[in-house]
């Protein structure tokens, strides 16, 4: 009471912090380290021309030909992706995210947040494209008999030598399907967009890969429909397997790098 009048104090102000535009693609980053064996065998099982080996006999036949460590083949590729595939999604869906909350004063729609999400999928796919194809390539490279293999040094030596000896087209091939494939899987994190990506996936796989053999995205699909239905699904169980903890390691990694080093702001 002042002078007979009634105050209130002034509520506190709280502090909050808020992630940084490129924690997304370090926390991905981070995640990628933990699951990379299940995203190899993928590769593996999704580039047989005919199902030989299911994903306990594909570890296996990895371990023994090559060690324990050719489980990790192609890792430098899986972190150069996650840096310009995942930065990309995470920096483009926070973003503009913040920014439309900023303008109304109230957090996005849910149909907004969707939009937000297929946008920064998509677009992230075709910039992570070449990482993502020296991944695939790296990864399946112990599966080929030595004469065949193609055994870049790193992804950076990858990108180079696919740029130097088949050309820029080439360092795009399967960005279609990498695109749509990242926009379902934005929109839809969890089993649900495994079920939904995986055709797109195994098609993106086969394209990657590939010494010319298919002439484009439909060529590449009905040669994959002469193995059956199912051929569209190989692989499904690793990539299923990978993406609960994937997601749940990207979260977990994108909290701690959000709360030690993110943005400090007044709320």
């Amino acid at each position: 009471m002042v002078g007979g009048v009634a105050y209130r104090e002034a509520a506190p102000m709280a502090e909050r912090r808020v992630s940084r535009w490129y924690f997304g693609g370090l926390a991905s980053c981070g995640a990628a380290c933990c699951t990379h064996p299940l995203d190899l065998l993928k590769v593996h099982l999704q580039t047989q021309q005919e199902v030989k080996m299911r994903m306990m006999g594909m570890a296996m036949r990895v371990i023994r030909t090559d060690g324990f460590l050719a489980l990790y083949n192609g890792l430098s590729a899986s972190l150069c992706r996650q840096m310009t595939y995942s930065l990309t999604r995470f920096a483009i869906y926070e973003t503009a995210r913040d920014r439309l909350s900023q303008g109304s004063q109230r957090p996005p729609s849910f149909y907004q947040k969707v939009l937000l999400g297929a946008v920064g999928g998509f677009t992230g796919g075709f910039v992570g494209t070449p990482a993502d194809m020296v991944n695939v390539r790296m990864q399946n490279d112990v599966k080929q008999p030595p004469a065949l293999r193609r055994n870049y040094s790193h992804a950076l030596d990858g990108m180079y030598r696919v740029l130097r000896e088949e050309g820029l087209k080439k360092l795009f091939s399967g960005a279609t399907m990498a695109s749509s494939r990242g926009a379902l899987v934005t929109v839809g994190q969890g089993g649900c967009a495994t079920f939904l990506c995986q055709p797109l996936d195994v098609l993106k796989t086969r394209l990657m890969n590939s010494q010319g053999e298919y002439r484009g995205v439909a060529h590449c699909a009905m040669e994959t429909a002469k193995l059956g239905p199912l051929a569209f699904y190989k692989g499904f169980v690793p990539a299923a397997i990978r993406l609960i903890p994937h997601t749940v390691l990207t979260f977990v990694f994108l909290e701690q790098l959000r709360k030690y080093f993110g943005i400090k702001v007044i709320t």
